[in-house]
């Protein structure tokens, strides 16, 4: 059987200058990112307040425009949450506090669930699937990144 090796070494090597650690800025580094991700992903800082958003992710989320969001508290930023019943209900304070941004946030680990989103007309809601991962600056936790999917 044949052997395969890929090497990227040469495509991350740091310019010359530039420092070999890991950068105290790793959320302003992905909050670049996420604004031009093609996907529907979210960055928000330890505080809730939304650093980034991709397009896709304000289309998907039923939040306007980027800039609509970006700098105002994630809950506060027109996201409506909804829950499962037949007739959806806004969420509670206490259910908010288990969606999967909030929570990798609170729990430094991964964090997997599906959300349902209530827009502007719409009755029953979109099912959304969000996986978040915790951003650590200087070993603490400084926010969350958020990727979503349509289910």
């Amino acid at each position: 059987m044949a052997h395969v090796e890929l090497s990227l070494s040469e495509v991350f090597a740091p310019s010359a200058g530039t420092s070999t650690e890991q950068e105290s800025d790793n959320v302003g580094q992905w909050s670049g990112t996420v604004s031009r991700a093609a996907e529907p992903c979210l960055l928000i800082d330890a505080d809730t307040t939304v650093l980034a958003i991709s397009s896709a992710g304000c289309e998907l989320l039923c939040l306007g425009a980027p800039e609509d969001v970006i700098g105002r508290p994630l809950l506060e930023g027109g996201l409506r949450l909804v829950d499962f019943t037949a007739h959806p209900n806004e969420l509670t304070e206490q259910d908010t506090e288990k969606i999967p941004p909030l929570l990798a946030l609170h729990s430094k680990q991964l964090a997997r669930g599906l959300l349902r989103v209530k827009g502007p007309g719409d009755d029953a809601g979109t099912t959304v699937d969000a996986i978040s991962t915790p951003v650590l600056s200087d070993g603490r936790v400084a926010g969350s990144l958020t990727f979503f999917f349509k289910v």
